[in-house]
């Protein structure tokens, strides 16, 4: 597809099941037959005895019908093939568009298909030589084509795909001109390559706040590298300041996924900034997925076989299975539940593996433990992605079924227990004084938000592991 390929608009269309028409059964005639019938009916029969009489339920509000719509334009945008949704909508809330269920699906024993976007809305860049990218819109001989071939297509995909996107953003009958008005804009992005130093400072994790300056630093040479005052201004306008590019790699870090595509016979791992699918956010219980369709090149969201939605419920897929800081650097926020953080403990205190997770219902290998709710009988509603997290990172042995000895196993809770309040008590705030720090922010920036959350939530993690062994010891070692 070259440069003369002509802008076109396209419809996302929702499909809806045919709903059956309850008021047929309530109009003219059929009303007049439905009262001689009930004069005829012995008393003991009612209306409520036949659920086809009765009138239809009242829509029930959703989570979602709460949140601000879409701009109707955002459904009329589309290059060359339709992007189609089906039974899912796009509603805007306080973090930006997400995907809503607008109906029900019952669980089937299939994956269902809800969303279907094809590779010509996408920005795709090979990883490997020779690389490629697609849509084809760079003419031969522009100057942005060597920028983009200058860089190493296995370290600096980020770098590539933001020279694309700015690209792309500057072309006139681009779909991605109209797209870009629905991406967040720099107040808006909670990605810490936009963070001050301040908000750096407050992360309290000194690793973190390191390794995004320079990842910041690397963006801000290869800016200055390209788009210095002798470049051409085709090349200048993509982006006039440091914060226009690094704006745009922080959209490639937080909104593309690696998938591997096939043009021709050449199989390729590339990276793709999806249009729609960019806007499902991260769930640790997702209930969709992707799935790439290679006979057409096109990208298929699936609700999970047996998975049952409801109406305003919010599709979800799980970015990736990392700690708080990995998700941190790419996409900027981070979890009090992430069953994959971890605390670096530096005792030599180990606790009994097969009793603490038979204690909470812990089922599963390590890497695919989960809570075995069938065997809570009470409804115990504590063990959740933190209590998870504990049974992986804390220290543990396990001997097959030797049971644990329980003056030693008291001993080495307390220890580890001690290591914890030693952890807390070394950040420069507790976690009231930082949940206070969120209820007090009106109009704050979004990274300095970020960064207060993404503080709060390691210490509710480590506090969480406290309450776990907590009622460890109640529970096992009485």
């Amino acid at each position: 597809m070259g440069s003369s390929v002509v802008f076109q608009q396209c419809l996302i269309s929702s499909l809806h099941y045919q709903q059956p028409n309850h008021q047929f059964g309530y109009g003219g005639a059929t009303r007049a037959s439905a009262a001689a019938l009930e004069a005829t009916t012995p008393a003991s029969s009612s209306p409520a005895s036949f659920p086809l009489l009765n009138p239809p339920a009242e829509p029930q509000d959703s989570p979602a019908s709460q949140l601000e719509l879409a701009d109707p334009d955002f459904y009329r945008i589309g290059y060359v093939r339709n992007v189609r949704a089906y039974g899912v909508e796009f509603r805007e809330g306080p973090d930006g568009f997400g995907v809503y269920a607008s109906k029900d699906v019952e669980p089937l024993r299939r994956a269902r298909v809800i969303m279907e976007i094809p590779l010509e809305v996408m920005l795709t860049i090979s990883q490997k030589l020779p690389w490629m990218f697609f849509p084809d819109i760079i003419p031969l001989g522009h100057p942005i084509f060597d920028i983009i071939n200058s860089t190493n297509p296995e370290t600096d995909w980020d770098l590539r795909l933001a020279c694309l996107l700015l690209y792309a953003f500057d072309r006139d009958d681009n779909f991605w001109q109209l797209y870009g008005d629905f991406l967040p804009s720099v107040e808006e992005t909670t990605s810490l390559l936009l963070a001050t130093e301040e908000d750096l400072s407050e992360l309290q994790d000194q690793n973190l706040a390191s390794k995004m300056r320079e990842q910041r630093k690397r963006a801000l040479e290869f800016w200055e590298k390209n788009w210095h005052s002798g470049v051409p201004l085709k090349i200048r306008r993509l982006a006039p300041d440091s914060e226009r590019f690094i704006w745009a790699v922080s959209m490639a870090q937080s909104r593309c996924i690696n998938l591997q595509v096939r043009i021709g016979a050449l199989v390729q791992n590339a990276n793709m900034f999806i249009p729609y699918a960019d806007m499902l956010n991260h769930s640790f219980h997702p209930n969709c997925f992707f799935h790439w369709r290679f006979k057409d090149r096109m990208l298929e969201v699936m609700i999970n076989a047996g998975q049952r939605i409801r109406k305003g419920d919010e599709m979800t897929i799980n970015y990736m299975s990392r700690q708080n800081d990995i998700l941190m650097q790419s996409y900027g926020f981070s979890s009090p539940v992430n069953p994959w953080d971890v605390i670096p403990f530096s005792g030599n205190a180990q606790i009994h593996l097969d009793s603490f997770l038979s204690v909470f219902n812990i089922s599963g290998l390590p890497q695919e433990y989960y809570h075995n709710r069938r065997l809570s009988n009470d409804g115990d509603s504590f063990v959740d992605g933190a209590v998870i997290a504990a049974a992986r990172t804390l220290p543990t042995w396990s001997d097959g079924d030797i049971p644990p000895i329980p003056s030693a196993e008291r001993k080495a809770v307390k220890e580890l227990q001690d290591e914890c309040q030693q952890m807390l008590a070394e950040f420069p705030t507790t976690s009231v004084q930082d949940q206070e720090i969120l209820d007090s922010m009106l109009e704050a920036r979004k990274t300095h938000e970020v960064v207060v959350k993404y503080r709060l939530h390691k210490k509710l993690l480590i506090e969480k592991v406290i309450q776990a062994l907590d009622i460890y010891q109640e529970r096992i070692l009485f």
